[in-house]
């Protein structure tokens, strides 16, 4: 089985080496009661700020897990390229899949935009709720896949304020299955990327025509529509493949 990693976003810092450290209580909850771990066991804890720990289960409770904390390893397992996934609000199933794979396959960060085929996002607690439920998902998906900083899930804003407030000069992809290009024809973006997929049912076409005003490609991935959650892991492993760390 693969060591078990953990989010501690807090407390730990590289001069602990050989000291006791105690899991916060989510990470306690699934080391000891959901993966059943024993003393002697490994772990791996990271904050998200970079960087990680190795670390032993030293004592064990009902409530309590303690570590004691054997060594730091500064591993960065980002893209060079950094791509902000601009998402259409999607029901909660279709966004919590976006999110989930998305932070698995790299992006550094996630804008949820309101457009005009996107589902309505509750207002108020309601929607802060579900705001906290995609960065937990952010949280959870990098504790799987090996990331050490947890990408940005930035509050919901209307694609219209987000596009207004866009660096003249970033580059930025929209996609629509009636583009003229592909994502391979497109130029190669530096050191950013910006990565805007509709919601169920797509982008209206005034918004793909006011994306392209604000200085975004359009681009095709191939002959076949996708639903949206399909569509942001096919383009990002895309943009792995050709400008990321696939290669």
């Amino acid at each position: 089985m693969a060591i078990p990693r953990f989010h501690c976003p807090s407390g730990l810092v590289e001069s602990q080496l050989n000291s006791e450290y105690t899991l916060p209580a989510p990470a306690a909850h699934h080391a000891l009661r959901v993966l059943r771990l024993a003393v002697g066991d490994r772990v791996t804890l990271f904050t998200g700020a970079g960087g990680e720990f190795a670390a032993t289960l030293i004592r064990a409770d009902k409530r309590d897990a303690v570590v004691r904390i054997d060594g730091f390893d500064a591993v960065e397992r980002e893209m060079a390229l950094a791509v902000t996934l601009v998402q259409g609000i999607a029901a909660s199933d279709a966004m919590d899949h976006a999110v989930r794979k998305s932070v698995e396959l790299g992006v550094a960060a996630i804008q949820p935009v309101h457009t005009e085929r996107s589902a309505r996002l509750p207002e108020g607690e309601r929607g802060g709720k579900r705001l906290a439920h995609w960065r937990q998902i952010a949280i959870a998906a990098c504790e799987q896949c090996g990331r050490n900083r947890i990408p940005d899930i930035r509050e919901v804003v209307a694609l219209e304020q987000w596009l207004a407030a866009r660096p003249a000069n970033a580059s930025g992809l929209v996609l629509s299955p009636d583009a003229d290009v592909t994502i391979a024809d497109a130029a190669r973006p530096q050191d950013t990327l910006d990565l805007l997929i509709g919601p169920e049912g797509g982008l209206a076409p005034g918004e793909i025509a006011q994306a392209q005003r604000f200085g975004m490609t359009a681009a095709r991935l191939g002959p076949r529509v996708l639903r949206t959650e399909t569509a942001s892991l096919a383009a990002l492993a895309t943009i792995n493949a050709l400008w990321g760390d696939f290669r």
